[in-house]
């Protein structure tokens, strides 16, 4: 059990607020996006000193435990992250892991240097992702499905827009659906430049009016966002790609999980993210990052998201936990698994498992205690790394001097496998 000092990220989207104020620190001189938990080669934790992938790889079966082990190699399967959003993230979505493994063997065959701007694959992961809200959250995620899309369009009652209604037509298959919303999607991005503003420009007038007219409406809301992002970046494709996704507001707690090839954005707010362990990202818009429309569509699934929401498992009633408030975030893939717990003064929660785990606290103070009577104390915004070997750790609130023992709180997320 150590404590695990994470990777910041300082992209321009980020926040000068949301993380510095988590860890009780001052206004950042430049935007806080990410801290990064994890061994990603491209931004590993530190270990008293010494970085998380050195750690794992002198011994990975005692780091990583048996299991993971065999299955994963010397590689911790998950990177954990805090996201703090100020500004919209840009438009993307993630490739599968055939196709990651093919677009990094075919990049690092053109010569092209990991760490250059118009390079798409990082590694050859994998990238799905689940996302809890810290504070409210708002974020596109997935298709929406074609009966809410056609709805907003008729309410938009714009001319230029309704001509691509009949690539909407009605059927319930899904199979037409996802080909009506491929068939839509490639045809706004291969539009000339001068085309898509004139017609992006129609929908921002029509949708200004629609906001005027109920701004309380779920295609009000739609638009709102639609038209800010057009005032971020004017005429960009990625305007339009925003009026096919849901939009989603969360609450704290909540969560969405993004599969391969999902189109999406994160708009606004600060979250614990938890993905495999890669950095690949497909960008068709909204940033001035490199953006590869055309690898993005080769990764794309058209598929409708119904409702990318995740629901919460209650684990108030597991053996490991004792008078605490504690949820799962089920997710259909097998490289990482979260939990989240809300400690009062008497509860607890014991973390034995038989992989590798990361514990991230996000409020109060928590305390950890191994088998081995051994003590570390995280504040929100630290993390601790705990070897599948260390054997039991018990979490509980801890009480600052300065704090009456009955009000001591905490919250912690568990990243395990």
């Amino acid at each position: 059990m150590q404590l695990l000092e994470g990777a910041t990220r300082n992209y321009s989207w980020g926040s000068r607020t949301l993380i510095p104020e988590l860890r009780g620190e001052e206004t950042a001189e430049k935007p806080v996006a990410e801290l990064w938990f994890g061994a990603h080669p491209g931004g590993p934790s530190m270990v008293s000193g010494q970085l998380l992938n050195d750690v794992i790889a002198a011994d990975p079966e005692s780091q990583l435990g048996t299991r993971v082990y065999k299955k994963y190699g010397e590689n911790l399967p998950f990177l954990l992250k805090i996201l703090a959003a100020e500004d919209p993230l840009s438009l993307q979505a993630h490739p599968s892991k055939e196709q990651a493994e093919e677009g990094f063997a075919r990049e690092n065959e053109a010569g092209i240097a990991l760490q250059a701007a118009n390079r798409n694959y990082k590694d050859d992961n994998h990238k799905p992702e689940l996302i809890v809200a810290l504070s409210d959250f708002y974020a596109m995620a997935g298709f929406r499905p074609l009966a809410h899309t056609r709805e907003l369009f008729a309410a938009l009652q714009c001319p230029e827009l309704d001509r691509y209604l009949a690539m909407l037509e009605d059927d319930p298959a899904e199979s037409s659906e996802a080909a009506n919303l491929r068939v839509l999607f490639t045809t706004w991005i291969t539009i000339p430049s001068a085309k898509r503003k004139e017609l992006i420009r129609a929908i921002i007038t029509a949708g200004e009016r629609l906001i005027a007219a109920d701004p309380t409406d779920w295609k009000a809301r739609v638009m709102a966002t639609v038209v800010d992002l057009n005032d971020r970046y004017p005429g960009d494709i990625g305007v339009l790609g925003a009026l096919l996704l849901n939009h989603i507001e969360l609450a704290p707690g909540e969560a969405v999980y993004l599969d391969a090839g999902q189109l999406h954005a994160y708009v606004s707010g600060l979250g614990v993210e938890i993905m495999a362990n890669s950095d690949n990202v497909l960008r068709g818009g909204l940033t001035p990052k490199f953006v590869d429309v055309p690898e993005l569509v080769k990764v794309l699934t058209y598929a409708a998201a119904n409702e990318p929401r995740v629901q919460q498992k209650d684990n108030q009633n597991q053996d490991n936990v004792h008078d605490a408030e504690a949820w799962s975030y089920p997710v259909p893939i097998d490289e990482f698994l979260l939990d989240r717990a809300e400690l009062g003064p008497n509860s607890s929660v014991d973390l034995d498992y038989d992989g590798p785990t990361i514990v991230l606290c996000t409020a109060g103070s928590l305390k950890l205690r191994n088998a081995a009577g051994e003590e570390l104390i995280l504040s929100p915004g630290q993390a601790a790394w705990l070897p599948a070997s260390d054997g039991k750790t018990t979490a509980q609130a801890h009480a600052a001097h300065h704090t009456h023992p009955e009000a001591r709180t905490a919250q912690l997320f568990i990243a395990r496998v």
